[in-house]
């Protein structure tokens, strides 16, 4: 057997000795139902985590506010229109290749959010070199970009977007979330502007009973009696760090009229916009509902957890259910014993809490810094395009003898860093190497045009000297 031969089996036998991967191994982390979260991070690795490994790949951490009334929830679905959905569509536009999206958190059809946090990774790929990959887009960018495909939507926007470590997981590094809910109590209907806004509640809630019900729930305790029957997580045990209700000022109608306004001026004091029945002698002034906000914070919530406590909530605030009932209900451990589960409109995930690291924290301000300045890159753009313009109308002779050529290729490769660049060090640094090639070029042309005029002055002595010999 020749050594080659010998070589070629060894290899095959140290191949048969891997082990062979197990299925299971490659299989993502199950994801609960809305509002619910594994209190450990699974060993398994997703397939973004896995891709996000790759330093050509940046990872966003992403805060998004959105109107749930439209939409069927977070979480993507076949033929429904859902945040994830919308988000990955936008990206798709700005980046042109798909990205896989993870939530912090998930919410239903109809549930609104003033921030849910996402995390998506992004390969910047050059659009006028496919297969060039590019340093990766500020956080700024990246925001501008993102929410100008979004703007047709309407009901969805990117508030912030940081720089994150390829490990940092929007879901699992989340340290707690915080929920709140909006009640308005009165028999008026409600104003259109207020439509799938909050919990419209006709009769009258006793505010400080609710308030000693939320000192029973706050703590540590089996939620069961509080956790729907589609949740899939392994225990109901939850602590439940901030449980509150208060009456809050109801928000301004539109278009908002306040007591200072002139319109109200003939208006007693006893009946301003203010008060709970303000508004109600005046022809054409509504009148307004008494708003009641319950605040729900703690890392994780078990499914449908802060609906069916604030229906509780309310049946304490009309006299249906007393103090010692929901303790009751507690102890119970039985989803039929509490209350019905409040409408979805009312409630919104208000904020996520995270420990983010401390060089991406300054992120947002040192984008103003290095990103470039759009006036600069208007004005640059403007320049070369006239200097294109006047180059195109030289003639062939003219362009042969002259560096117009050097000047408009020059352009040219300015014009297309000026894509390409990243900060504005960049486009400075790519702006002097480019001019560095213009008084090259430049220098090289003058040397043309020197040798074409002695080769031109020779020609015209030889002709004279064949003249004068005549």
């Amino acid at each position: 057997m020749t050594e080659f031969a010998k070589r070629i089996s060894e290899c095959s036998e140290q191949a048969s000795k891997i082990p062979e991967e197990k299925e299971e191994d490659h299989q993502n982390y199950s994801v609960e139902e809305e509002e619910e979260y594994p209190e450990e991070v699974p060993e398994t690795r997703t397939v973004t985590e896995v891709m996000s490994t790759n330093k050509r790949i940046q990872r966003y951490l992403i805060a998004v506010e959105y109107i749930g009334t439209r939409f069927s929830g977070s979480q993507k679905q076949l033929n429904c229109r859902t945040v994830v959905g919308v988000l990955e569509e936008a990206f798709h536009k700005f980046i042109g290749q798909p990205v896989s999206i993870s939530l912090s958190s998930r919410t239903d059809a109809g549930v609104h959010a003033a921030s849910n946090v996402c995390h998506v990774d992004v390969e910047r790929i050059s659009k006028r070199k496919p297969g060039e990959v590019l340093p990766p887009h500020d956080s700024s960018v990246v925001r501008r970009a993102v929410n100008h495909f979004l703007q047709s939507e309407g009901d969805i926007m990117v508030t912030d977007v940081r720089c994150v470590p390829s490990d940092f997981h929007a879901r699992f590094r989340a340290q707690e979330r915080t929920y709140f809910y909006r009640i308005l109590s009165g028999p008026e209907p409600l104003s259109v502007f207020e439509k799938d806004r909050a919990w419209h509640v006709t009769e009258e809630l006793d505010l400080r009973a609710m308030q000693e019900a939320c000192k029973v729930l706050v703590g540590c305790h089996d939620f069961s009696s509080f956790r729907a029957s589609g949740c899939q997580a392994n225990s109901p045990i939850r602590t439940l760090d901030e449980l509150h209700v208060s009456e809050v000022v109801s928000t301004a109608l539109f278009p908002s009229i306040n007591q200072d306004s002139p319109v109200l001026s003939s208006i007693d004091n006893s009946s301003k916009l203010g008060m709970p029945n303000g508004g109600s002698n005046v022809f054409g002034i509504r009148k307004k509902h008494r708003s009641y906000e319950v605040i729900a914070r703690a890392r994780s919530f078990l499914y449908h957890q802060v609906r069916l406590i604030v229906g509780v909530l309310k049946a304490v605030g009309t006299g249906e259910l007393t103090v010692s009932d929901v303790e009751r209900i507690l102890k119970a451990k039985t989803v039929t014993a509490a209350s019905p589960m409040a409408p979805a409109c009312g409630l919104s995930l208000g904020f996520v809490k995270y420990d983010l690291p401390e060089d991406d924290q300054t992120d947002a301000a040192e984008s103003l810094e290095t990103c470039p300045d759009p006036l600069f890159v208007s004005v640059a753009k403007g320049v070369l395009l006239a200097v294109s313009i006047v180059m195109d109308n030289a003639t062939e002779e003219t362009a042969a003898t002259e560096p117009q050529s050097g000047v408009r290729i020059a352009g040219e490769a300015i014009f297309a860093k000026i894509t390409d660049s990243r900060t504005s060090a960049e486009l400075e640094e790519a702006i002097k190497e480019e001019m560095k090639l213009l008084k090259k070029r430049r220098k090289d042309w003058q040397e043309q045009r020197q040798n074409c005029g002695l080769r031109r002055r020779k020609q015209m002595n030889n002709l004279c000297n064949s003249q004068l010999s005549v």
